[in-house]
């Protein structure tokens, strides 16, 4: 074990080195220069977007609400509250606003890759399909490199979401219960694994169902439990955000010789948390049925605010203005410069230790409970993000997608047998692995989703409901999962606007 426990470690530290960081955020940057800022200009048809309905009778994907909230019950996990928690232990309160720095920025990362998911994707077994695996295969020229990256793609989902990411969140699941409520490891480990599997057992479609009932619920009561703190502390707000500013760019007189750790380590725990770039959203948004890949992106990048901007910040509020939070000096733990709460350990203790403070030791309990049911939407979709790249890999093969169903489980299992620092090192190589190869294949196609959304622009400047046609842009619907919306298109005029500029008749 103690051999595992050390390849786990120096993995992680190769795969999430310095130049990771720098590389996320000149991405992120790029496609909000070259998109001119979509994250934020078209922040009114994010909402908008958010309640259509696609009139594709054929396929029985998701509704855009389904899929907001399965990429959101995704998102929102351990990586809003331990990972908050871990980004102020070793970067201070400075850490929490280069986390928002990463939402605004990584928002335009997020939307590029559900809008490629969104134009290759395909029908497999009945259901709409699709991800980075697809877009790689199909989209990058050189089709040989292409399918390169998308098998190495698919490597990276199966040692992610298929392996070290469940067991992740199981371990944290479980540590949160038994420092509730004294269950031990083993019983929590089971329980999640059979409510786990009765959902996921039955498909999208289910999922897709319990995740638009859950994500928005414990969304909304986890933001409100922030206002009952903020109202109880709300002498303390000023300093708070005084002491975030100041953290964030050295000028605090405590916090400033780790300004470098605050800048690292609220990017990692960003983009760990936010899921913008790794490809796990395309996999989801590829499922919904919509008139035009831009929307669906549009949602997407949503879901990125309301992971990061706000539950995020709900969790570093509440830490904050209760003061039960240490930082580390050497950013790794070892040496604390903060020691504000004695003998507790980082990470999710830190939010369970505010909650008592501020409202009892019921609260400890209600946020486990509230974890759990965190946990078990970001479990719906990891599984389905597992089953999507079977289904590339495989095709319609049933026997794989229930062989490979019944080993996510066993998965799952495995985190009650490790301890919490690896448990995290290995949630970050998942992570890791996909970000590299996701995120350098969408670089080769920002040429594409340029032409996808300027024909989506081009349409609304018309007056126009966009509607898609993949041919007008050079990508093949071989599966004619778009053909309801071109034909749309045909009966309204489209190809003979010449505002539109389409070439095909």
């Amino acid at each position: 074990m103690e051999l595992f426990v050390k390849v786990m470690n120096t993995v992680n530290d190769i795969i999430w080195h310095p130049v990771m960081c720098v590389f996320l955020m000149c991405a992120a940057v790029w496609f909000t220069v070259r998109l001119r800022g979509i994250q934020v200009r078209k922040f009114k048809d994010m909402v908008k977007c958010l309640t259509e309905k696609g009139d594709n009778k054929k396929d029985t994907g998701l509704s855009a609400f389904q899929a907001f909230a399965t990429t959101v019950g995704g998102r929102v996990g351990t990586g809003n509250i331990a990972g908050t928690a871990t980004a102020i232990f070793m970067g201070g309160p400075g850490a929490l606003f280069w986390m928002w720095i990463t939402a605004i920025l990584g928002a335009s990362t997020g939307i590029v890759e559900c809008i490629l998911g969104q134009a290759y994707k395909t029908r497999n077994l009945g259901e709409l399909t699709g991800g980075p695996a697809f877009y790689m295969s199909n989209g990058i020229k050189n089709k040989k490199f292409g399918r390169i990256l998308a098998v190495l793609f698919c490597i990276a989902v199966f040692i992610g979401p298929g392996f070290l990411l469940p067991a992740m969140q199981t371990q944290t699941a479980a540590t949160a219960i038994k420092g509730a409520f004294g269950l031990p490891f083993i019983v929590v480990g089971i329980g999640m694994v059979i409510i786990v599997g009765v959902v996921t057992m039955g498909g999208i479609k289910r999922i897709g169902k319990v995740a638009e009932v859950l994500a928005p619920i414990m969304c909304g009561i986890y933001f409100f439990i922030t206002i009952v703190i903020f109202v109880m502390n709300y002498r303390a707000i000023p300093s708070m955000f005084g002491s975030i500013f100041a953290s964030a760019f050295g000028k605090d007189a405590i916090f400033g010789g780790i300004v470098g750790s605050a800048v690292a380590w609220g990017i990692k725990r960003g983009f760990f948390s936010n899921d913008a770039g790794n490809g796990m959203s395309p996999l989801i948004s590829a499922t919904t049925d919509t008139s035009h890949p831009v929307k669906q992106g549009l949602v997407q990048g949503l879901s990125v605010y309301i992971d990061t901007l706000l539950v995020c910040s709900c969790t570093g509020f509440c830490i904050l203005l209760a003061g039960t939070y240490n930082v580390a000096a050497d950013g790794a733990g070892a040496v604390l410069l903060v020691e504000q709460a004695p003998g507790i350990q980082y990470g999710i203790s830190f939010m369970q230790e505010a909650l008592r403070v501020s409202i009892g030791k019921a609260g400890a309990m209600f946020l486990a409970v509230m974890l759990f049911i965190f946990i078990f939407t970001t479990m719906l979709s990891y599984s389905y993000q597992l089953e999507s790249t079977c289904k590339y890999l495989w095709g319609e093969n049933k026997i794989v997608v229930t062989i490979v169903r019944i080993l996510f489980l066993i998965f799952c299992l495995f985190g009650i047998l490790i301890d919490g620092d690896t448990i995290w090192s290995m949630g970050d190589i998942g992570v890791g692995c996909m970000l590299w190869v996701n995120t350098f294949s969408i670089l080769l196609l920002t040429p594409q989703v340029i032409k996808i959304v300027r024909d989506y622009e081009k349409q609304k400047k018309a007056g126009l409901d966009p509607l898609f046609d993949p041919e007008t842009v050079g990508i093949k619907d071989e599966a004619n999962v778009w053909e309801p919306y071109v034909e749309k298109k045909k009966a309204r005029g489209d190809y003979k606007n010449p505002n539109l500029g389409y070439t095909k008749k």
